[in-house]
């Protein structure tokens, strides 16, 4: 099968389509023929090698063998199942996440039927499901970590980004007032995602009301800023930075952490999407053989909500 492969860290063009075997399923696992990935900030700095510390997970000078094909979002079919696998069968069409097994940029990929793993929306092309995995569920995790109620009044710091852009819909499921912060480009895609307030951080400040929460969805702001902009016992909730973790043990106001365990956040999101209540918002889509570039683009800082990669476009061939 083919699968995209890095062997080193560096720029996009580490990344090539090779020839690798195809994975063979355990007795607990289903096989997934990707049908559409996607490329996220998060596998661009891996990619990089970056953050330093990241290293100590992904390889101190060069990526880990089993760590060589990113990608942890995916949506495919279900073409076998282990002996002791009850939850899926052949022919399932499933969307899911991978976490720190990767391994969604190739044609095949095995998971636990234990994983992050649910039957796609079926009012959804499977680029869309892919695109919906990882930003809603971090999302989710993220809102009700910091105690979302209805009626509270949420900032979401990035809310055009793959992440931000659901937790503006997420925020107003849940009955939030929501203020959302974007450049200048994003302010009417936002507003159609249903924020009662946007800022243009070029003109704005945020600081000058006040949230029951602060949701930094790309680590652009601080807990230091945000402080001013929190109520007595507001939240200020932030998706990365490793002294942002040392933070959320040294006082509640901060929550960090990671997202890996989707499957429950999945099964309410494929409701959502279900429902007509969750809109995917999709950059841009590029083949299996353009991944690099569509790491570019994603290094660009300036994608709104996500880039998808359509696998079948090479598989077929």
């Amino acid at each position: 099968m083919k699968a995209a492969v890095y062997t080193r860290f560096g720029p996009p063009e580490v990344i090539s389509l090779r020839e690798v075997p195809k994975p063979v399923p355990a007795q607990d696992e289903v096989l997934i023929q990707v049908t559409a990935t996607t490329v996220t900030s998060a596998e661009c700095a891996m990619r990089r090698g970056r953050p330093l510390w990241g290293r100590i997970i992904i390889g101190l000078r060069r990526p880990r063998r089993r760590m060589r094909v990113l990608g942890t979002e995916v949506a495919g079919r279900v073409v076998a199942a282990g002996a002791k696998v009850t939850r899926f069968r052949p022919g399932d069409e499933v969307f899911g996440f991978t976490g720190f097994r990767l391994g969604a940029n190739a044609e095949y990929v095995c998971l636990p039927q234990k994983a992050s793993l649910q039957l796609k929306p079926v009012n959804v092309d499977f680029g869309q499901a892919a695109a919906v995995v990882d930003g809603a569920s971090t999302a989710l995790h993220f809102l009700s970590k910091a105690g979302i109620r209805r009626g509270q009044r949420v900032l979401v710091y990035g809310a055009s980004g793959s992440i931000g852009t659901y937790a503006v819909q997420l925020a107003k499921h849940l009955g939030a007032h929501v203020t959302a912060v974007c450049g200048p480009g994003n302010v009417g895609l936002v507003r159609e995602l249903g924020a009662d307030e946007v800022i243009d951080y070029t003109k704005g400040d945020y600081t000058r009301a006040r949230y029951d929460i602060v949701f930094d969805t790309l680590g652009k702001t601080s807990f230091r800023r945000a402080r001013a902009a929190l109520g007595p016992r507001g939240r200020y909730a932030v998706t990365t930075g490793l002294h942002n973790m040392f933070l959320s043990v040294l006082t509640r106001r901060v929550v960090s952490g990671m997202s890996v365990e989707k499957n429950q956040a999945l099964e309410l999101i494929k409701s959502l999407v279900e429902a007509g209540q969750l809109r995917i918002v999709i950059d841009r889509r590029y083949g299996f053989d353009q991944l690099a570039e569509a790491h570019r683009h994603v290094e660009t800082g300036h994608k709104r909500g996500n880039v998808v990669v359509d696998v079948a476009a090479v598989a077929a061939t």
